[in-house]
């Protein structure tokens, strides 16, 4: 036979529970510093990275554009 699913009972939370303790704060809005520049150090290595992925590419189409003309003509 098969078996109804269980229920979870979780407990309720109370008004204290909602708001976070100062030091909570605090350490998040570390962590969110952290992360801030984490994050910008990221996305300069990402902008050079693409650069000269878009560098190559042009290259490579320039060349092939060259190789299409003298093979035509």
């Amino acid at each position: 036979m098969s078996q109804t699913r269980r229920r979870i009972l979780r407990p309720t939370r109370s008004l204290a529970d909602d708001r976070p303790s100062q030091g909570k704060l605090v350490a998040r809005r570390s962590k969110l510093a952290t992360e801030q520049r984490t994050l910008s150090r990221w996305m300069s290595r990402l902008k050079r990275a693409f650069h000269a992925v878009e560098k190559q590419q042009q290259k490579v189409a320039r060349l092939e554009r060259e190789i299409a003309r003298l093979q035509q003509g």
